[in-house]
């Protein structure tokens, strides 16, 4: 009896430390709480796309990405990375506005950007995306298509300014607007080439929501969007006071405070011929 009144207290103590190994060697899942999209693979990696929805869409897309080695199935933490969406169409290819594709900041495994896709594809045209990165020395590409189906509201807008210049405007936030006033963030892009979509820096954008169902009632206390340098984007204020469909109407002006694109909202002219919507 006193030899197993000292050897149960031992094996407890060695279960609770096998346990506790175990728990250390488990691999953490920086992607939780993001849904894979899909896989883009060569012959010696696959990279997995994710994002909150699991789906990419026509607009901003805020993605992240990690590398898995075929071999080791390990994932990657030491890549280089840049990315290259390109649409396909009958007679041309061209680009969109991206960010970086880097770390992200405390992860091991992950890292994230972001692609605002302009056009949605078609039945005969459509987006791929190219991964070129470095590890450890050596140099890959990867290359796959991306499906980019039709917004259902208009979150991004492609446009000739009055200057003669081809602009790209894209809503980023509020991505679940509610009934109070959102922070609102948008993405200012101009065509630069083809392939090349630069920020625009220190222009104004006017807001005027209206609902339009609703007699075309605007709402109080929204702020006009101005860039911010430290995100590169434009942000504002949106007071949303009830649900339902909205119109967000602008007015796109340069540094010199001249309007590119866009009107007034007045009892003659109902919306701007630039806008942005969005329904909850």
């Amino acid at each position: 009896m006193k030899l197993f009144k000292y050897i149960l207290p031992a094996i407890f103590a060695l279960v609770f430390i096998s346990c506790s190994d175990d728990d250390d060697n488990t691999p953490i899942n920086e992607v939780q709480d993001l849904i894979q999209v899909q896989e883009i693979s060569n012959d010696t990696h696959t990279i997995e796309l994710y994002t909150k929805s699991g789906t990419t869409v026509q607009g901003y897309n805020n993605i992240t990405i990690r590398i898995k080695d075929k071999a080791s199935l390990e994932y990657i933490e030491n890549a280089m990375i840049t990315w290259t969406p390109v649409m396909h169409m009958a007679t041309m290819s061209h680009s969109c506005p991206t960010s970086e594709l880097l770390k992200v900041e405390g992860k091991q495994t992950i890292y994230d950007g972001f692609i605002i896709f302009q056009m949605a594809e078609n039945e005969s045209e459509g987006w791929d995306l190219t991964f070129n990165y470095t590890i450890n020395g050596i140099s890959y590409e990867a290359v796959g298509d991306v499906a980019v189906p039709a917004s259902s509201k208009k979150t991004v807008s492609s446009f000739m300014g009055s200057d003669n210049v081809k602009y790209i405007l894209a809503l980023i936030e509020p991505q679940k607007p509610e009934v109070k006033i959102n922070d609102m963030v948008v993405g200012l892009y101009k065509m630069e080439s083809m392939m090349s979509y630069p920020v625009i820096e220190n222009f104004k954008i006017n807001l005027d929501p209206r609902m339009p169902s609703m007699g075309n009632h605007s709402s109080p206390n929204n702020e006009d969007l101005v860039y911010d340098s430290i995100s590169e984007m434009y942000k504002g204020k949106l007071s949303l006071t009830m649900t339902g469909y909205w119109k967000l109407n602008l007015i796109l002006r340069n540094q010199n405070d001249e309007i590119l694109k866009g009107e007034a909202v007045t009892d003659e002219v109902e919306s701007s011929s630039l806008f942005l919507e969005l329904e909850f």
